[in-house]
């Protein structure tokens, strides 16, 4: 099992206007004055648990052994929805009971999943409406100073978790989904690599075809410069992932399209 570095991540919904984010800095550094802390991001859509879950399976992977991920994203704050403390063979993740671990949970079905039921690791307040501060943070704070990671709550085997889409065949087509819109208006597919060449090996053609809202695109590109501002192009990108893309433009605004739109690959 990893050894707690006092490296801990940070994924939230809070944007940074207000005062939560610095608050849950504020906490962790006066549990733990030499941790380091990295903001993932602070832009996930508010209270789009799925987006929150995309954004975290795509980058944990590439921390040191030992970080200690949190994500908040956690609409039904306040709630009996149980907070989690989990670890993997070498990670650390702290979030809600609310499916956002799901991608993480199914590719390591062996990780030890604990509540988080230890009042020593909390904050007290009036309130239940800030659970970032006052539970997640201060875990995470206390998990970096080589707490147990036992003494944290009790096991649990019933994560909620959400179906995570898989293309489907539909006749000669695999039918997958939009699953992630980036910062640029990318269109990021649940389809990969592997489904091309799957359907590459039905159709017997070289190329195949895409089509999303009424657009068909014939061919992948291997660069975002090989696109047209106008006409949607369409690539493998580094995650090895079909996305759709307008060339220094968002393909999600001027195709008007978003996560959960039907994508065709033929």
């Amino acid at each position: 099992m990893p050894h707690p570095l006092g490296l801990i991540t940070l994924l939230t919904d809070f944007g940074d206007r207000d005062s939560f984010v610095a608050s849950m800095k504020g906490v962790i550094l006066t549990i733990n004055p030499q941790a380091t802390i990295v903001d993932l991001s602070h832009h996930v859509p508010p209270h789009s648990i799925e987006d929150a879950a995309y954004l975290l399976n795509s980058c944990y992977r590439y921390f040191p052994k030992g970080t200690v991920h949190v994500a908040v994203v956690d609409p039904g704050v306040g709630s009996v929805r149980r907070p989690l403390i989990a670890q993997s063979e070498r990670y650390f993740f702290l979030a809600p009971d609310n499916g956002l671990l799901t991608p993480i949970l199914a590719e390591d079905s062996g990780m030890e999943v604990r509540e988080i039921e230890n009042l020593d690791f909390r904050l007290t307040s009036p309130g239940h409406t800030f659970d970032g501060r006052d539970l997640f943070a201060p875990a995470a704070a206390w998990l970096t100073t080589q707490q147990p990671f036992a003494s944290f709550g009790r096991l649990i085997d019933d994560c909620r978790t959400f179906t995570i889409s898989k293309p489907k065949w539909e006749a000669m087509a695999l039918v997958g989904e939009i699953v992630h819109v980036d910062q640029f208006g990318n269109l990021i597919s649940n389809l990969t690599l592997h489904h091309v060449k799957e359907i590459q090996e039905v159709t017997k053609r070289p190329n195949a075809l895409i089509r999303i809202a009424g657009h068909t695109i014939d061919r992948l590109v291997g660069s975002y410069s090989e696109g047209h501002p106008l006409i949607a192009a369409a690539l493998i990108n580094s995650n090895g992932q079909i996305e759709i893309f307008l060339k220094e433009g968002s393909a999600a605004r001027t195709m008007n399209v978003g996560r959960g739109q039907r994508v065709d690959l033929l």
